[in-house]
């Protein structure tokens, strides 16, 4: 049966679920556009529900799992981004209990603090992924993991990085407990720089908003790190902030 209709209960379900992130975490499902993502999600054992196919621009091998044929005009509805590719999966989120979380001797961990912007976290997440930490931690958090633009951003990197929500206390006593070297990223004069920290050991790096920094609760919580400039700018947007951590940490280890 192909679904040509706006109206059908199915398309209007996953129009509420790219669009509304507290219709999301009720239904405990999320939305995924695109062959590699959709990929990606498989191949780190997320749940698929179910798919939506647009066979006129679907050019894959079709997953297993119930599966809705959708006409062009249908897809380009609920497609986040038009037309493409073909294919729309819903999964089951997993829960991100920090928890569940059991580092290595030399784990690196990033920590962002109050990220807001979808499209940030989901180029953090790519860093993260394409260097080898082993988590992220959203500490206070408002931005939605399954968020679109996240998983769109990172290009899938999600399903295959540890990723952790908690608050700023929990956070905190999971690094102590473990034994973390604690480095925050707060400006005062106190601050190294971060070619001189060594990542070799258990580390975790932590960032705040673009435009507050890190909140109070982090002064004195770890050692001030910072990353050496010689232009007239003095910061960095912060998913390139993370990026180059997230290389040296990388570096370090490779030796």
């Amino acid at each position: 049966m192909l679904i040509e209709s706006f109206q059908n209960d199915k398309i209007k379900n996953v129009t509420k679920l790219l669009a509304d992130n507290r219709f999301r975490k009720k239904s405990k499902v999320f939305v995924v556009e695109g062959q590699q993502e959709n990929e990606r999600a498989l191949h780190y054992d997320f749940e698929p529900v179910e798919f939506f196919i647009c066979e006129n621009i679907f050019k894959g091998e079709l997953p297993d799992g119930k599966i809705h044929n959708v006409s062009e005009k249908v897809y380009e509805k609920i497609a986040y981004r038009g037309s493409s590719e073909g294919i729309i999966g819903i999964y089951k989120t997993k829960d991100n209990l920090l928890t569940s979380f059991i580092p290595e001797e030399n784990s690196t961990i990033i920590i962002v603090e109050g990220v807001e912007k979808p499209g940030n976290l989901g180029a953090i997440l790519r860093s993260c992924e394409a260097f080898g930490v082993d988590a992220l931690i959203v500490a206070e958090g408002k931005a939605d993991f399954y968020n679109p633009n996240v998983i769109r951003s990172s290009v899938g990197c999600l399903f295959g990085m540890k990723v952790y929500d908690a608050e700023n206390e929990e956070t905190l006593e999971f690094l102590q407990k473990n034994r973390f070297n604690i480095y925050t990223t707060l400006m005062d004069e106190t601050a190294e720089d971060l070619y001189q920290r060594d990542f070799t050991q258990r580390s975790a790096v932590l960032f705040g908003t673009e435009h507050s920094g890190l909140s109070d609760f982090w002064i004195g919580k770890g050692k001030n790190t910072l990353i050496p400039m010689s232009g007239s700018i003095d910061s960095l947007n912060l998913s390139n902030a993370v990026a180059i951590t997230c290389y040296e940490t990388l570096k370090q280890k490779k030796g």
